[in-house]
């Protein structure tokens, strides 16, 4: 098979050009992801779906590609991807939400990869100080989830062929669809899932991406720096679907406005600071707001809650209890 068809479908000018199917998009993934597509025709159905404004079935084909490519994980109640840059972030705190709500008996497959972070700002680094292991295969995964309920999957051992696409942004200075579509990956498939954006214009993109998959249960929020982390200071809109059916509501604010920047309200700013403001050797109120804000989003994602309100009172006592 060749793209030059895909090409031709995207770039035929005004009035001429069309979206792909989904299973044009997943053929299409699928032949860049193995390599038997020429680079310049890669590029250009990349650079030509970006530049239209990908639709909601060219994800779902996207993620079909990926969960083909990377075959059967272990299913988690919770879905957690994390795919932001780190440009403008500070320490991740969702990461603590992620084992708080692991905690509470829901298990949280978290999967992603990092570019342009602050040290930090990284993932990878932080997890060994949360106690949150690491797995290269769906049977160390499994065994993670029995054990620990919380699991961190890194792109390149879940998916080589999609971190290659993923990376081409290096190559073609813009990022593509693939970027979306691994929000949606959820590669053990788990009812319920939860993503962060940097761009507005993605939340309802997700949402419909998300309904195009059968997608059960899925909160898709404006997070700091693209990741799936509340901003405590700022009333939040929620966008996705319950059972199915698209749901778009507003989170309230959690406390005053005390600084613009998600990154410049806690005072803890050092890559330890995350263990210890989780054993209580540290304090910070704005950094405590973040991780139950948070993991208020996700129970609610679960259905551990009716609401929001409720999620919030719910997280709240799973953290004042995470040491007991």
């Amino acid at each position: 098979m060749s793209l030059l068809p895909y090409v031709q479908a995207l770039a035929r000018g005004p009035g001429r050009s069309r979206h792909l199917t989904r299973e044009e998009a997943a053929d299409a993934l699928g032949q860049i992801m193995a390599g038997t597509a020429v680079p310049e025709a890669a590029g250009a159905v990349l650079m030509l779906l970006r530049y239209r404004g990908e639709n909601a079935d060219e994800i779902a084909g996207f993620v079909d590609a990926l969960r083909a490519e990377a075959g059967d994980w272990p299913q988690p109640a919770l879905d957690w991807p994390s795919y932001a840059a780190g440009r403008t972030r500070g320490l991740p705190w969702f990461l603590l939400a992620a084992r708080l709500v692991a905690r509470a008996g829901y298990p949280v497959m978290l999967h992603g990869w990092n570019s342009h972070q602050a040290e930090a700002a990284s993932v990878t680094a932080a997890l060994d100080g949360l106690k949150i292991p690491s797995a290269t295969d769906p049977d160390t995964a499994a065994a993670a989830l029995e054990a620990g309920r919380i699991v961190y999957l890194p792109l390149g051992e879940v998916c080589p062929a999609a971190l290659r696409v993923l990376r081409l942004r290096e190559v073609l200075g813009l990022r593509s669809p693939i970027n979306t579509a691994l929000r949606l990956f959820n590669p053990g498939k788990g009812a319920a899932s939860v993503q962060g954006v940097f761009h507005p214009p993605y939340l309802k993109l997700q949402e419909d991406s998300g309904l195009a998959l059968g997608q059960p249960a899925l909160t898709v929020i404006k997070g700091g720096g693209g990741e799936f982390e509340r901003t405590p200071t700022k009333a939040m809109a929620l966008f996705g679907l319950r059972d199915g059916q698209p749901m778009d509501m507003t989170a309230p604010a959690l406390m005053p406005d005390v600084t613009g920047r998600l990154a410049e309200g806690p005072a803890l700013v050092e890559p330890g600071d995350l263990a210890a403001l989780w054993s209580g050797e540290a304090e910070d109120a704005f950094a405590s707001a973040i991780v139950t804000g948070t993991a208020a989003l996700a129970l609610f994602t679960l259905g551990a809650a009716p609401d929001v309100e409720a999620a919030q009172s719910l997280a709240e006592s799973l953290w004042a209890a995470r040491n007991a």
